[in-house]
């Protein structure tokens, strides 16, 4: 197996990598020319990363960048631990939090195809507990839902569910998925559903009714459905023990501003709460393969997990007129939100260099990815830092570096 030390980094035509799982050969990674890259702008792009790693801003990053179907740059730059100086390598494991909820969707979109549920379906056909919930009303009274929440509001934060802060007493995974519908069912929504993108536990929701419509666990449905199928060996809600050396620790930063490494446990077994929101570990290239899949139109190597006229509307925007999505407080300009992806809609109002119709997440620790469509582009990066997708939270703005970097990069745009 290649390993890429903190000064060790492999740029594109460099040879095959060995990865870890006995189902996977090895990555092959092409030259950036063979898919439109200028091999400068690829390495301008390693550069950027490593020097933040350099300046103790991050403790280690796993960044791969593809264009039509071909990784052109597989990196691995700094430690997992930095105090033990653990190497990161291109095989290392990551808790990816919310890039769970992409995952999450595709099961519910798997379902979808399957007839078991229908965007315009009320949410409490299929979860009665739902019924008949109440909204609280500026002046704290209770009033009637105007229209009964659907699956799409459901699919698109928009369901009425406040952000996560408002549940925080609620413990809602204090057990497992049915004691969170419980504890749910007795509280008031925050808002008219469809009025509002609220960032909260709807995602949790689609878990639940993966296993309800189903009849599987949670794990076990994205094993057999998702992760089998794409050969994504290192995903699930627990690492293997046997695995667990391979796992970044957890980042933050001291008085003095240094990157120092927390106490954040690895979790060796399954949990009783699998959180569709935000519970699992993966790895850049099992993420890769996930987005690949999608990129390509729900395949991957032979394996189909969804049909390509079902990912183009987990893409499309299903927002009202005038509902943003404000992840961090200010609206974000120029998206809108699909099933479970925010989506790139009006570059002139947003000002990223994304394509349009790009589609994309992160997760709590840093870790990001985009699926670009109009360009045939898919990125993942990998870190892990306490509050490390918040802006000014203290971590380096890597999802705003990498994009203007690989973007800068394509000499040749077409598709």
């Amino acid at each position: 197996m290649t390993i890429h030390t903190s000064r060790r980094t492999l740029l594109a035509g460099a040879a095959a990598f060995a990865l870890a799982g006995p189902a996977r050969g090895a990555v092959k990674v092409a030259p950036p020319q063979s898919a439109g890259f200028n091999p400068a702008g690829v390495a301008a792009l390693n550069r950027e990363m490593h020097a933040l790693v350099d300046q103790q801003k991050l403790a280690g990053v796993v960044t791969l960048l593809a264009r039509k179907g071909k990784v052109v740059n597989f990196d691995a730059y700094g430690a997992l631990d930095v105090a033990t100086k653990a190497p990161a390598r291109n095989d290392s494991i990551f808790r990816i939090a919310s890039m769970t909820k992409p995952i999450t969707g595709v099961a519910m979109m798997q379902l979808y195809e399957q007839g078991r549920w229908r965007l315009d379906d009320p949410v409490a056909r299929h979860i009665p507990e739902f019924a008949g919930l109440k909204v609280k009303a500026a002046d704290g009274t209770l009033v009637a839902q105007a229209q009964p929440m659907t699956m799409a509001q459901l699919m698109s934060h928009t369901a009425g569910f406040g952000v996560s802060a408002v549940y925080e007493k609620e413990n809602l995974a204090e057990t497992d998925l049915q004691g969170m519908i419980d504890k749910l069912a007795k509280l008031p929504l925050v808002s008219q559903p469809g009025t509002d993108w609220a960032y909260g536990p709807v995602v949790n929701i689609q878990g639940y009714l993966v296993e309800k419509l189903s009849g599987k666990s949670l794990d076990r449905y994205f094993q057999d459905h998702i992760f089998t199928p794409l050969r994504m060996v290192d995903t699930q809600f627990w690492v293997e023990p046997a695995k667990a050396a391979r796992v970044s620790k957890v980042h933050t930063y001291d008085a003095a501003g240094r990157i120092v490494p927390t106490q954040a446990a690895v979790q060796t077994t399954k949990p009783r709460f699998l959180s569709g929101s935000g519970g699992l570990y993966s790895t850049a290239e099992d993420y890769y393969r996930f987005c690949q899949a999608l990129l390509n139109g729900g395949t991957l190597e032979g394996a189909r997990i969804l049909k390509p006229e079902t990912v183009r509307l987990m893409r499309q925007d299903v927002l009202r007129p005038g509902v943003k999505v404000d992840l961090y407080g200010p609206n974000q300009e120029g998206l809108g939100f699909g099933m479970d992806f925010a989506v790139h809609k009006r570059p002139a109002e947003s000002g990223l260099p994304h394509g349009l119709d790009s589609y994309w997440w992160g997760g709590a620790f840093g870790t990001w990815f985009w699926i670009d469509p109009t360009h045939d582009i898919v990125f993942v990066g990998m870190i892990q830092n306490v509050r490390g997708s918040v802006p000014g939270g203290g971590t380096p703005d890597v999802r705003g570096i990498s994009p203007k970097a690989v973007y800068a990069a394509l000499s040749d745009r077409r598709a």
